[in-house]
């Protein structure tokens, strides 16, 4: 079988380059974990569990800290694709981590391709398909031109920015019972699987997992020499996300617990709109729209790309060119399936977090292995086996959620 071809280190970089990067990695995992998915099921499973959310929230936060520590560290250290450390740890598994990546990500994509549809309609009141089929056509003219991704990427900082600012204030504004919700969160009166695996999956599966570490891959940031900075920024993501999604928990809180009656169900559902409209007003509703558009057309083009980037490991050789053009047609027939599908944007959106939670844990074991009996891959590291211990532990939990959570998630498709 033909040997997995390690990434090569760039030249050494300058502390300004390496912190560019690292910071570029944790932006991205940041975008990818606080996309329009987590935006919208926080605001749906808010709606329907009330102060024990805050459980499912506390969940995933901490198995995502177990899981980007463990894949960073795996990607560093081996200088290789996730699809080529499969390959080479467990023959054959690489194709397979790639092929549920991919169609994962297909999935996630009709998904991100709605949620750019409902902040079109929370910013300017379109039908969510046409907003999402214009949304996608202009994601597939930023991912052709380099100087408009440039732009829109200064234009992403500064709507992140203003969704913190948007946040914050509803989080003042409406008043969430915030003893309530910190004893559910580490006592809950309700532990619902199949809502913790979707929230996981949306924020850490599918192609999620992989996106921070390929960047880092792609930077030449590899090697034990940057593995210190590599953990920090990992740390770092995890917590600027956590404390994100927290903080988004706790403004849906306020307006549900005030007894604003949020739809969920509608075709045309827009929960998380309909939460900051009540908190915020007809201003605080366009600004969310703004942001949520935004952000799904982060994910729109991040997700295409992390995909897509899983191909290598059918075609060693493919050019940058073939890749692209793999990309534009990876969100064409995203756009396609989201235009002739019935299911809500809102419903798809919750859907493709559960699905990609299930995925999760295929991967996740796959590397767990590599870091208990492929310390060559490494080159001998001696892998912390705290660490090793959590990762053992999160994947028997996170294929006990798959377990008890399957069912209920593909009922979602109704």
């Amino acid at each position: 079988m033909e040997q997995p071809t390690a990434v090569p280190s760039a030249d050494p970089a300058s502390g300004k380059s390496r912190r560019a990067a690292l910071t570029a990695a944790v932006f991205l995992m940041a975008t990818s974990a606080i996309g329009p998915g987590f935006i919208t099921q926080t605001a749906t499973f808010t709606t329907k569990l009330g102060a024990a959310f805050a459980f499912a929230i506390l969940a995933s936060i901490l198995i995502d800290f177990v899981v980007q520590l463990n894949i960073w560290r795996i990607v560093t250290l081996t200088r290789m694709r996730a699809s080529d450390i499969a390959n080479a740890a467990i023959p054959g598994t690489g194709y397979i981590l790639a092929i549920l990546v991919i169609v994962g990500g297909l999935f996630f994509n009709i998904g991100n391709i709605g949620g750019s549809g409902l902040g079109l309609n929370a910013l300017l009141g379109l039908d969510p398909k046409w907003g999402g089929a214009i949304s996608a056509l202009i994601a597939i003219g930023i991912f052709s031109s380099k100087r408009a991704g440039v732009a829109v990427d200064k234009a992403i900082i500064g709507a992140g920015v203003l969704m913190i600012i948007l946040t914050l204030y509803v989080a003042i504004v409406s008043q969430p019972p915030v003893g309530k919700a910190m004893f559910e969160t580490f006592i809950p009166s309700t532990i619902d699987f199949a809502t913790i695996t979707t929230i996981v999956g949306g924020t850490v599966g599918g192609y999620i997992t992989y996106s921070g570490a390929h960047r880092l891959l792609d930077k030449g940031q590899t090697g034990i020499e940057n593995l210190g900075a590599v953990n920090r920024a990992a740390l770092s993501g995890i917590a600027v996300t956590g404390i994100m999604r927290y903080v988004l928990f706790l403004a849906i809180l306020g307006v549900v617990s005030a007894g604003v009656a949020i739809d969920v169900s509608g075709k045309g559902a827009n929960p998380a709109a309909q939460a900051f409209q009540a908190a915020a007003g007809e201003f605080g509703l366009r600004i969310f729209g703004a942001v949520l558009w935004f952000a799904a057309i982060t994910s729109v083009i991040g997700a295409a790309y992390t995909s897509v980037s899983f191909i290598t490991v059918f075609k060693k050789d493919i050019s940058d060119r073939a890749r692209d053009i793999a990309t534009i047609i990876f969100i064409t027939i995203s756009l396609f399936v989201y235009v002739i599908i019935t299911t809500p944007p809102a419903q798809m959106l919750v859907f493709v977090g559960g699905l990609n939670g299930l995925i999760l844990p295929i991967g996740l074991s796959i590397f767990i292995y590599a870091a208990w009996a492929r310390s060559d891959l490494m080159g001998g590291y001696r892998y912390p086996r705290w660490l090793l211990v959590l990762g053992v532990l999160v994947c028997a939990l996170t294929w006990y959620m798959g377990y008890k959570s399957i069912g209920p998630i593909f009922a979602l498709l109704g």
